[in-house]
């Protein structure tokens, strides 16, 4: 009787362990990891974020920068650190190419890095300088096609969103369109504004003033539908180039073995902040879509961003470097 007793008690506590957890989570601060560096896009939305969700925790929430070998430095930090729920991951796509283009297990996500949700996706806008004189898409297809190489188009380098978008745009459209790759993002805008490079795929926030004024033309957003602060803009397919989208995206993980309860409380408090009218105003002026879906929801997107941009990466033999 002994022995059945303890055995029961041992199933007992088990069964409450998972519960218990959940109840004391969190009892210390969190940490935000962020790849990127101090006052990028993606660092300053994770530094508004810490402090509505370090408010419904009851915990301090700290963001903390470690920039590096695009954006792999901080995903090993957090798949190294303890499963509790205690260290998160602000991932953005460029992890998830990493795990394409490198293939090291260390820090994959939906593998050693599991999703909480997805925080904004924005889609990348096609902005030519107005030297080019061209005025739509269909017209900067045909000019492409007459003269091979003419166009060349901007890049973050090898295996990033805008290279993979435009060696996308260049087998759909059956162009060569040339690469010029800059070492960090946003550093191709002055050479566009220029003239020195034609063409670059940017973020609506980055491009929107520009277009306004006429320094630059936007051809087409690489997104589903148009965005609120470029109306008159026509998505790429409406503009003539079907199945061609790319977003640049982020969102929160945590190390593989985080129990279940916890990913589950991360995520319904930061999916609430997120639904908050102050979020969704700033995404609308921005041009950015908040996300806030589950953590399946988010898993299944990854691995449909690792197929599609899988593909282009073998299509176009793009090499790490």
């Amino acid at each position: 009787m002994v022995k059945i007793s303890l055995v029961l008690s041992c199933l007992w506590f088990a069964v409450l362990a998972p519960a218990a957890h959940a109840q004391a989570y969190p009892t210390k601060p969190l940490r935000i990891i962020e790849p990127a560096g101090p006052g990028s896009a993606v660092d300053v939305f994770a530094r508004k974020l810490s402090t509505p969700l370090a408010e419904k925790l009851g915990q301090p929430v700290l963001v903390e920068n470690r920039a590096g070998a695009n954006s792999a430095i901080g995903a090993r930090e957090v798949a190294r650190s303890a499963p509790d729920g205690y260290t998160l991951l602000h991932a953005n796509i460029n992890n998830s190419l990493n795990d394409i283009l490198t293939n090291d297990s260390c820090c994959k996500l939906n593998e050693a890095l599991v999703p909480i949700t997805m925080l904004t996706s924005t889609p990348l806008v096609m902005v030519v300088n107005p030297t080019v004189a061209l005025h739509t898409l269909k017209e900067y297809l045909a000019a492409a096609r007459s003269q091979p190489d003419k166009f060349t188009f901007a890049s973050g380098g090898a295996g990033s969103i805008t290279q993979l978008l435009g060696e996308k745009i260049n087998l759909t459209a059956g162009i060569k369109a040339r690469d010029i790759p800059y070492k960090a993002i946003g550093a191709e805008l002055p050479d566009l504004l220029a003239g020195h490079v034609s063409t670059a795929y940017l973020a609506p926030v980055v491009v929107a003033q520009h277009i306004q004024s006429g320094k630059l033309v936007a051809l087409g957003v690489a997104g589903h539908r148009r965005i609120p602060i470029l109306p008159d803009v026509p998505t790429l397919a409406e503009a003539g180039l079907a199945d061609v989208e790319a977003s640049g995206w982020n969102g929160l993980f945590v190390p593989a073995g985080t129990p279940r309860s916890v990913i589950a409380r991360l995520h319904a408090d930061i999916a609430s902040i997120m639904a908050s009218p102050a979020f969704r105003s700033e995404a609308v002026n921005l041009g950015y879509e908040l996300g806030g879906e589950g953590p399946d929801e988010f898993t299944a997107y990854i691995k449909g961003e690792l197929t599609k941009w899988g593909k282009v990466i073998r299509d176009a033999k793009i090499k790490a470097q």
